[in-house]
């Protein structure tokens, strides 16, 4: 409790074609990557900070929640949004390839036009597909037997488990 807390400056831009959310978020992230809040630091309560701002909670928390998907808070119930430490989350990452695939993808995606909010906005899409089209049922070929578990492909039924 000893952290003095920390106030958000923020003034929306009236000619922006982004959203307040989006305006809120991006000046949070800025506070975050910048230092001014440090890994675990706790961000002022959703109610307080848009009473401060005079803007509405739901933005707000549209903004912190945007923040928690993207790794940069943790959201830990009934006590508050807090900073995480992307250094150490990404020093547990197995392996620097992926990295690197993810830094060509970003940048072939900003040489067709894209910026890169576009980008992670299209693969958050995709990847929700991707993992649809994984949950989904598998059907076995020339068959209506459809396979739940298809590692298992029925042929271990009825053997001990």
């Amino acid at each position: 409790m000893g952290q003095k807390e920390k106030k958000i400056t923020f003034e929306a831009d009236e000619d922006s074609t982004l959203p307040l959310w989006v305006q809120l978020r991006k000046r949070i992230a800025y506070l975050i990557s910048s230092g001014f809040f440090k890994p675990g630091d706790q961000l002022p309560k959703i109610r307080e900070l848009a009473a401060d701002l005079s803007i509405n909670f739901n933005t707000v928390n549209k903004a912190y929640l945007s923040l928690q998907t993207d790794g940069l808070v943790k959201s830990v119930r009934g006590k508050g949004a807090f900073v995480t430490d992307l250094a150490a989350l990404q020093n547990n990452e197995p392996s620097n390839e992926a990295e690197a695939l993810m830094d060509e993808c970003l940048c072939t995606c900003r040489n067709l036009g894209l910026s890169y909010d576009e980008t992670v906005s299209r693969m958050h899409v995709r990847a929700a597909r991707l993992k649809m089209k994984e949950a989904a049922p598998a059907r076995r070929p020339d068959s209506n037997v459809i396979v739940l578990f298809p590692e298992d492909d029925g042929r271990t039924a009825g053997k001990g488990a």
